[in-house]
């Protein structure tokens, strides 16, 4: 039986339309609700037909639903399956005689608005023109729509368009459920105009929400949308048209008489005009921020020009661009990427974030799921200024340009009145030189063995205290103990040496290359160092498969491991007992790495051991028994024949016994301190790791006190949050549910390495010549050419990797590091000469280039590369 629904549920006018019905008539429809309400703003009138008329042709088809079915259990790579489907489900719709009452509702505002006028006809979809999926251009709209049937026909065909190829691929991707997108239709008064185009509220390439940027053709803007022609391009930023482009405009596509369009060519002297006055320019840019603060996120809108007038056919959010960290004045503001510098640039849970906020220093505000630091009064002070940059500069260089572009403005930053600081004597030159390492530095190993043995001492201690606290005295002891990392990982002295290895690196480097001409001499003298917990990490994998190797029933067993129980069952296989002690040994050492592991709910490898099954297989297939004493020995030798070599050519030069004894003298502070770099932050994972456990006991309690659902919950709230939750027992669940929301959409989002608090997005550039043809620009870390099968692998456990494979990925925090035995090079998207993966591939001697951006993308898995590690490109082979 045919459910009867009122007449005004299946159609409504515009003026009848708001953001709260968008279920009802789609994020086209919402919106034009909402614009038509904004003063000053003219809109083509029309109505809207709503989901329901939708909701009941797919219902009432039986066929249809079969074939929804169908369709639901296809996956993006079924495109012969895909196609098939979707265009039955077009066929079936598009056959539809639209009921009785659906067509009356129709026809009877046909009749109220002009049922000779024509009509633009588009597609309404629920799940279109959000904040967070724009679904721009996946279904249908069709203009200058003449007469009652070819209006109703052409409903029909927008109904069927929620079902082309590209939409349903769309669905699959973004993780939308077919059956959940409903479509309405909007049907809209044609306007004829002279010019039209597209206005974006913020800059779509830079994300600048300071500069408005339009695009303008003449007719009518199916033309520019459907890119057969080049659009002019006007830069507005406060009343002023700061960059115009004017285009060829060959064509245009205006509206036929009888309905439909037509392409047209333009008159030669009219093709160089621009399409817009200077006059019209401001008058669109005025109107452009006044529909942006109605909607209160920056806007795409469509417009048109009639007769000197502009009407508006549609706005919808820009979803592309990066949230802009939040500040609490109206100052400008420069912001650097947190996740740049700790080789993680992934989303974190807001558990995650507020548990670095207690750990840092730094001045930090989130954007976007990610941590920046506001650098703006750093970059204020002449000095603070230049040390900044040298950081970033061993950091990320394309961070390093970026700023440097930002401080060449000279008009964002404030400087300090304080300028003259610049030309004090001493100031531009610090002295690097060994002699400077030597007063500052007593070079003595026990000082590292000092520092490790502290920091060891300190987490013993956390870990026997943290057992007896629980509920609110728990995150007062965390808070405490947070005091204690801070002191450890600032500790001065532990900062000191750091430095010192860093400094006596690049002094090597500087002055090898002045005197022998010989390029990043420190990388090979860097391999194999003493107390590098990262690559002692990646050896030790090895000496795990070794402890597996005599028995084949384990590793047949390991083959087929599913879950994380897998270490319980492993004592009924024989060898089972031997293993287990292998496996709980390692972990016990570095059980609380993971990937991502600054974000403390990322599961650690003591919570989900079946991680490093597949590198543990890996290491068995790729080696013979004992390889991690054979490689590090290897690596050794190397870097005492490079030093033998290096103060040999030294000798014969002028001063050559002077200079050969400062170079031995900076190579022994290199190889006793530079292996300590990675312990800090090895500390720091490790009492991250005890205050998880002990949290998710209190989850535990929330769960079976039906506070929360899953112990996974606390994740989305912050420190301070959970600390009152446990606390009351009480919790509005709402938050939980906005806030994973909230991570799916900033799980797709790219972080800028460099964003402004107007939203512009600062891109670095490499400064390069003299680089072969197609080559990919990177930063060179650690040397070496090498040729190889690419392994694009984004995460750890899918790593099925042959000796020799080169390994391309976005980031390596030090978790990744056990892969490196494996591999014969390494190319990363992020990442600088003093970040982990730099610090590790050189100690492994492993050729790398780093900060290759769209590395992913750009190199194909499987494909044959060249990498240049010495200096920084990759050639597609």
């Amino acid at each position: 039986m045919t459910n009867i629904i009122s007449m005004s549920s299946l159609t409504l006018g515009f003026q009848d339309i708001d953001k709260t019905k968008l279920d009802v008539v789609g994020g086209k429809g919402a919106n034009l609700g909402e614009l038509i309400k904004i003063e000053g703003i003219q809109v083509p009138d029309g109505f809207c037909i709503s989901t329901e008329a939708f909701k009941r042709i797919i219902e009432e088809t039986s066929s249809i639903k079969e074939l929804l079915d169908q369709l639901s259990l296809l996956k993006v790579a079924d495109r012969g399956k895909i196609g098939e489907l979707s265009g039955e489900i077009r066929r079936v719709i598009e056959g539809i005689t639209i009921p009785q009452d659906i067509h009356s509702a129709i026809t009877y505002l046909l009749s109220k608005f002009g049922e000779k006028d024509a009509y633009a006809v588009r597609s309404s979809a629920t799940a279109e023109d959000l904040p967070t999926a724009s679904f721009a251009g996946q279904q249908d709209t069709y203009l200058n729509i003449i007469g009652k049937e070819a209006i109703l026909k052409h409903i029909s065909k927008c109904w069927a368009s929620l079902f082309t190829e590209r939409a349903v691929i769309y669905r699959l991707k973004n993780g939308f459920n077919h059956r959940k997108v409903h479509l309405a239709v909007v049907v809209q008064k044609m306007v004829f105009p002279q010019a039209a185009g597209i206005l974006f509220t913020a800059d779509p390439v830079t994300g600048n929400g300071k500069v408005l940027s339009i695009d303008a053709s003449f007719g009518l803007g199916e033309a520019m949308v459907s890119g057969l022609v080049n659009a002019d391009n006007y830069k507005v930023c406060n009343g002023k048209v700061i960059d115009k482009k004017i285009s060829a405009k060959k064509v245009a596509i205006y509206p036929l008489k009888d309905g439909g369009t037509k392409e047209q060519e333009i008159e030669t002297e009219r093709q160089h005009r621009q399409a817009l006055t200077d006059e019209q320019i401001l008058q669109l840019e005025r109107m452009g921020r006044k529909i942006e603060a109605h909607f209160g996120h920056p806007q795409d809108i469509e417009w048109c020009l009639v007769d000197d007038a502009f009407f508006i056919v549609q706005s919808r959010p820009i979803t592309t661009l990066y949230p802009i960290p939040e500040a609490n004045d109206q100052e400008n503001h420069v912001y650097v990427s947190v996740g740049h510098q700790q080789m993680m640039t992934n989303a974190m849970k807001p558990l995650g974030l507020s548990f670095f906020l207690l750990t840092t220093r730094a001045p930090m505000r989130k954007a976007g799921g990610r941590l920046f630091v506001d650098v703006t009064q750093m970059l204020a002070l002449p000095d603070s200024r230049r040390n900044l940059l040298n950081v970033m500069g061993g950091h990320d260089p394309l961070m390093k340009d970026a700023l440097v572009t930002i401080v060449a403005r000279g008009d964002f930053i404030k400087l300090s009145p304080d300028d003259k600081e610049e030309q004090r004597p001493g100031n531009s030159n610090k002295d690097t030189s060994s002699a400077g390492f030597q007063t500052e530095f007593e070079n003595n190993p026990t000082i590292i063995a000092d520092l490790i043995k502290r920091s060891q001492t300190s987490i013993a201690a956390l870990k026997q205290n943290i057992q007896a606290k629980s509920g609110p005295d728990l995150f007062d002891f965390i808070l405490e103990d947070l005091q204690e990392l801070k002191k450890i990982l600032f500790d001065p002295q532990s900062h000191r040496v750091i430095m010192a290895a860093m400094n006596a690196s690049l002094w090597l480097n500087e002055k090898m290359k002045e005197w022998l001409g010989e390029k990043n001499a420190a990388d090979t003298l860097s391999q194999s160092v003493p107390n590098n917990i990262t690559s002692e990490m990646g050896l030790a994998l090895l000496d795990v498969a070794d402890a597996i190797r005599p028995y084949p029933a384990i590793i047949d067993y390991l083959q087929q491991v599913k879950d994380d129980n897998f270490l319980d069952e492993l004592a009924k296989v024989s060898g089972g007992e031997e293993t287990q002690e292998a496996i709980y040994a390692y972990l016990n050492k570095y059980g609380m790495r993971c990937a991502g592991e600054i974000d403390i709910t990322k599961a650690r490898w003591s919570e989900k051991p079946a991680t490093l099954v597949p590198l543990i297989l890996s290491n068995i297939k790729n080696f013979e028994p004992n390889a991690s004493t054979r490689k590090f020995e290897q690596g050794r030798k190397e870097a005492l024949k490079k030093e033998q070599t290096l103060l040999d050519r030294l000798a014969p030069l002028p001063d050559g016994e002077q200079k050969a004894e400062e170079t031995k003298r900076v190579i022994d502070l290199i190889r006793n301190f530079i292996g300590y770099r990675e312990y800090p932050k090895y500390g720091m994972v490790n009492r991250y790791f005890a205050y998880k456990q002990a949290i998710l006991q209190e989850a535990e309690q929330l769960v079976q006190a039906k506070v929360i659902h899953q112990k996974e919950d606390i994740y989305y709230l912050t420190f301070e949050e959970l600390r009152e939750v446990v606390r009351t027992h009480k919790l509005d669940y709402q938050i939980i549910r906005k806030r994973k929301d909230e991570y799916k959409i900033y799980e797709k989002l790219t972080p800028p390495r460099v964003i402004t608090s107007d939203g512009e997005i600062i891109a670095g550039a490499y400064k390069r010549e003299n680089l072969p043809a197609g080559a990919i620009v990177g930063l060179a870390v650690s040397p070496g050419v090498i040729a190889g099968r690419a392994r694009v692998i984004l995460n750890m456990e899918d790593a099925d990797l042959e000796d020799g494979d080169i390994l391309v990925t976005s980031f390596t925090d030090p978790s990744w590091t056990p892969l490196f035995v494996s591999i014969k090079g390494l190319i990363t998207e992020v990442g600088g000469l003093m970040t982990h993966g730099a610090v590790i591939a050189r100690e492994y001697g492993l050729p790398a280039v780093v900060g290759v951006e769209n590395a992913t993308k750009l190199i194909k898995d499987g494909q044959r590369i060249r990498m240049n590690g010495t200096d920084g490109y990759v050639e597609i082979l």
